[in-house]
């Protein structure tokens, strides 16, 4: 079960990530072009919502199910040694931010009457949620 959640995490990243990067250019040639946002914008932002929201589920359960996730917390010292500190606490926390920063993204473009501002909030807070999550993958376990 453990190595199976391992590789539905790491696969699902990929999508995640091409998924992001997708509609924050698709979000941004909308916003510059002046188009009208439609339905099809809507869902292709939900996509990746959905994704992004199912990523960091898999991710959670990974958390508590692995012998790296909690167990480097109580196990004391992962706060001298920065690829534990990364495992246990800055790429769980930065993720739970960053789909926190996606969530409203689209949840605040939904509300919004005006089509640019619908787009600019979405490649906006899509792009930081991007960002943060880039920068606490643990390039060395998901390359290596």
């Amino acid at each position: 079960m453990y190595t199976g959640l391992q590789h539905a995490h790491s696969g699902l990243a990929y999508l995640a990530l091409i998924g992001l990067v997708i509609v924050i250019f698709w979000a941004l040639v909308g916003s510059l072009s002046g188009r009208e946002f439609q339905e099809r914008d809507r869902k292709i932002a939900m996509i990746t919502f959905i994704i992004c929201h199912i990523q960091l589920l898999l991710g959670l359960i990974l958390y508590f199910v692995s012998p790296l996730g909690l167990a480097l917390l109580t196990g004391g010292g992962a706060m001298s040694d920065a690829a534990a500190r990364l495992t246990a606490l800055e790429h769980p926390l930065s993720n739970i931010v960053a789909i926190a920063i996606i969530s409203i993204g689209y949840i605040r473009a939904k509300k919004i009457e005006a089509s640019r501002a619908k787009f600019r909030s979405i490649y906006m807070l899509y792009a930081v949620g991007f960002v943060l999550i880039i920068s606490r993958i643990p390039w060395s376990a998901w390359l290596g």
